[in-house]
C-alpha cells in the first residue's frame, strides 16, 4: 500500500531518465488504452469484484484519465503492482501512470524522477492489533512482532518511531495486502501496520473485524496520490488536471446527477470553463474541451468517489477529515480553472 523510498527499485531512477521522453499522451491516444498501475488489491482502493472487474478509490482515477483522453472511462488495462515493483514497472514504460497508494517523497520525486501530480489522499501511518492483544497504544508495542510490507515508507516509519520510543520488535516482511491479511490473522505477527486508510480497509474485510482495533497513534505524514514519469510535462499536465477536476467540482457543486444540465451554460464562468462551455482549456493540454466534463461524469466529482468507495456509508467506513474540502475544515481543494 504504501511506498517504496529507494529501494527495492535501485535501477528506477536511470530507468525513468531513458523512458521519460515526451509523447505519452499520443502514445495512450494512438493504444488506444491507458495502462495505469494499481495495487495489487486493496478493498475500497482497487481491487477485482466477483466478476473480475477493477473497483476503488485509485480505479476511478484511471478512469477519469481514460475518459478525458480517451473518451471512455471503460479502456484502462490495470496492471498490479507491489511495493517493490510499481516504481520499475512506471519507469519502464509499462504503465502510463500510477494510482496506488503512494506517498510523496522526497526521494521518489527528485531521485528516482517521478512527478507527482497532486495529493487526492491525505493519510497517516498507523497500527492494527487483535483486541485479545490487549494493548491500547502503540506505546505498548514493545517486543511485538510487526506484518511489514517491503519496499514501502512504512518500514523506515516504523524504525524510527520505535528507536525514538526506545522499544524493539521483530519485522514479519509481506509483499501484498493479501499475505498480510493472512499472516495478521494466521497469528504470524502481533501488528499489521501501513496507512490508516489501508488498515481499515484491510479490516474491513475480515470475517469479525469487531475483534481487531486500529490503535490511535499515526506516526507519519502520508500524502497519497498519482504520479507520472519525469520529463513529459504535457502528460503531468492532464493526469494534474483531470485530478483537479474532480476536486474542484464537488466544490462548484458539480455532480453526475447534474452535470448534463450544467454544462448546457450558467452564470458562474468558472463551471462554465471546466466543463467546456466557454472553450479554450482543453486545446491547452491537447484535448478537446469537453475532456474535464468526461472525467467527472466517469464517476461522479472527488466527493462521489470517495462516498462510493471509501466513505462512511461503505464497509470501509472512513469519514472525510483532512480530505474534505478546504470549506469543511479539510486540505483539498483545486488551483483555478482559468
Amino acid at each position: 500500500m504504501k511506498k517504496s523510498v529507494i529501494l527495492g527499485v535501485a535501477g528506477a531512477a536511470s530507468l525513468a531518465a531513458g523512458m521519460a521522453t515526451a509523447g505519452t499522451l499520443d502514445e495512450v491516444k494512438q493504444r488506444g488504452e491507458l495502462n495505469c498501475g494499481v495495487t495489487t488489491g486493496l478493498a475500497g482502493f482497487a481491487a477485482p469484484d466477483a466478476n473480475g472487474v477493477w473497483q476503488g478509490f485509485d480505479v476511478d482515477y484511471c478512469r477519469a484519465v481514460a475518459a478525458a483522453v480517451l473518451g471512455d472511462p471503460t479502456k484502462v488495462k490495470f496492471v498490479p503492482t507491489t511495493g517493490q515493483t510499481r516504481f520499475t514497472a512506471l519507469a519502464s514504460g509499462e504503465v502510463d501512470m500510477l494510482a496506488r497508494n503512494t506517498t510523496w517523497t522526497f526521494s521518489r520525486d527528485v531521485d528516482l524522477k517521478f512527478t507527482f501530480v497532486g495529493i487526492n489522499y491525505y493519510d497517516g501511518q498507523g497500527f492494527m492489533v487483535p483486541k485479545s492483544l490487549g494493548v491500547s497504544s502503540a506505546k505498548e508495542l514493545d517486543g511485538a512482532t510487526v506484518c511489514i510490507q517491503t519496499g514501502t515508507t512504512t518500514e523506515l516509519n516504523l524504525a524510527d518511531y520505535f528507536k525514538a520510543n526506545n522499544m524493539k520488535y521483530e519485522p514479519v516482511p509481506i509483499e501484498t495486502n493479501a499475505e498480510a491479511q493472512q499472516q495478521f490473522l494466521a497469528g504470524a505477527c502481533d501488528v499489521y501496520t501501513t496507512d490508516r486508510s489501508g488498515l481499515a480497509a484491510t479490516r474491513a474485510t475480515f470475517a469479525k473485524p469487531d475483534d481487531y482495533v486500529v490503535l490511535p497513534e499515526v506516526i507519519s505524514k502520508e500524502p497519497l496520490g498519482p504520479l507520472v514519469r519525469q520529463g513529459d510535462d504535457q502528460w503531468a499536465d492532464v493526469v494534474r488536471w483531470v485530478s483537479n477536476a474532480l476536486v474542484e467540482a464537488e466544490d462548484l457543486g458539480i455532480t453526475s446527477a447534474n452535470i448534463e444540465e450544467l454544462s448546457k451554460g450558467t452564470n458562474n464562468p468558472e463551471i462554465n470553463r471546466i466543463l467546456g462551455t466557454d472553450g479554450g482549456l482543453g486545446k491547452m493540454l491537447g484535448l478537446d474541451d469537453a475532456w474535464a466534463k468526461r472525467a467527472i461524469a466517469a464517476n461522479g466529482n472527488y466527493g462521489e468517489i470517495f462516498a462510493a468507495n471509501l466513505g462512511e456509508s461503505t464497509p470501509i467506513g472512513l469519514a472525510r477529515g483532512l480530505n474534505a474540502l478546504w470549506t469543511h475544515g479539510g486540505l483539498q481543494y483545486s488551483p483555478p480553472f482559468r
